[in-house]
């Protein structure tokens, strides 16, 4: 480790935006995989989401009054770094064990037409599911939730999880979620054995100038897969 508090650089410092906010090329060109350094990384949960809202005084009525969630931070400040950046607040509601759900608002901005929000699941794949601990909290986030006037979707299971689903008055879809149970180890041998097959399918696909043509073919590959781990065992 080679940076310290009084040698880091800040990220106010920065001539453009991409070299301010980390921005890459998207290419793996070049960089090293973990298991090349010994180094292992690790992550603490979630400090914050973010998110741009052109709706002020209803993002505070939802978040705050609605849901009830307590209204604990907010930054204000002048625009920073490179050229064009807004005078903003930065705002965050408490979503539970540390965890804050947060908004910035870029003072007399315009929303862009590509931050518009869409009804496509392309749009809602990009949301945060929050945790509550039990059935009995989860029913009771819709059955009040609906009470307030808020439209929710019907409960889903999803393998592990069951999810309720609703959006804010910027059209952001949120997920409230509960654990039906914790990941075993089997857990992870299924998922590195899907995923595994899923990269093997997309490389093929790729060198053949096609895309993906459905899950079955993953299903497919992985169950090759699943019978070599099994033989293996």
């Amino acid at each position: 480790m080679t940076d310290s508090l009084e040698k880091r650089d800040d990220a106010s410092s920065a001539t453009n935006f991409n070299d301010a906010m980390g921005v890459g090329n998207g290419s793996l060109a070049g960089t090293r995989h973990a298991a090349l350094d010994s180094i292992q990384l690790a992550l603490n949960g979630v400090d914050h989401t973010a998110r741009p809202t052109w709706k002020l005084n209803e993002t505070i009525e939802f978040y705050r009054d609605i849901l009830g969630l307590p209204l604990v931070h907010a930054i204000s400040a002048r625009g920073w770094g490179p050229p064009g950046h807004h005078d903003f607040l930065h705002f965050f509601f408490d979503a539970g064990k540390g965890a804050t759900i947060a908004f910035f608002y870029y003072i007399g901005s315009k929303q862009p037409a590509r931050y518009v929000p869409e009804e496509h699941h392309f749009y809602f794949a990009t949301h945060t599911a929050w945790a509550v601990d039990t059935e009995q909290q989860l029913i009771q986030w819709k059955e009040t939730l609906e009470a307030r006037g808020i439209k929710i979707s019907p409960y889903t299971k999803h393998e592990i999880l069951e999810s309720i689903y609703f959006t804010d008055p910027n059209g952001y879809p949120v997920e409230i979620t509960r654990r039906l149970r914790e990941t075993e180890l089997i857990d992870e041998v299924d998922a590195r054995l899907t995923i595994q097959a899923a990269m093997e399918v997309e490389t093929e696909c790729r060198e053949a100038g096609d895309l993906m043509p459905d899950i079955d073919m993953v299903w497919r590959r992985k169950a090759k897969l699943v019978d070599a781990y099994k033989g293996a065992a």
